[in-house]
């Protein structure tokens, strides 16, 4: 027998929020329903999912103006790291995610996370480098690095 359900969240291999679908009885009782992803389809469930979107939907707008902000501070930041070289070009050692970050903190007074560096690989010679900083799924900066001997 199958139960219908609306969905209160996005639920893997299922379906996404707002969603009205029909599941096994077992799986609505001990699964959806006491974790709260889903409800019975009835009008208070409707309202309830309903004030949840508008209140995703205004987080979702302050976390876009809040990476617009940051972006703003970033974008077109050049920084400039220095490193030890082994022949002049080839550094000792290399200029990971962290270093970036740390020269990001101190030159445009942004804290930004370490996930939001996208670096295929370390910096492992001087030189002048693009680096893409996504911070939202909408938003994304470049800032230039240049790595120096030192």
């Amino acid at each position: 027998m199958a139960t219908e359900l609306l969905l209160l969240c996005d639920v893997e291999d299922l379906g996404k929020a707002g969603d009205i679908v029909k599941v096994a009885e077992g799986y609505a009782r001990n699964f959806l329903i006491p974790k709260d992803l889903a409800a019975p389809v009835t009008e208070g469930a409707k309202r309830r999912l309903e004030k949840l979107r508008k209140e995703r939907d205004e987080l979702a707008k302050i976390q876009l103006s809040e990476a617009k902000t940051k972006a703003g501070k970033v974008g077109g930041l050049k920084l400039t790291i220095t490193a030890k070289t082994v022949d002049g070009s080839r550094l000792y050692g290399s200029i990971t995610p962290g270093d970036v970050l740390a020269a990001i903190e101190k030159d445009g007074k942004v804290s930004i996370d370490k996930s939001q560096l996208i670096m295929e690989e370390h910096l492992k010679e001087t030189g002048e480098f693009d680096i893409v900083v996504k911070l939202h799924a909408e938003v994304s900066t470049s800032i230039k690095v240049f790595v120096v001997e030192g």
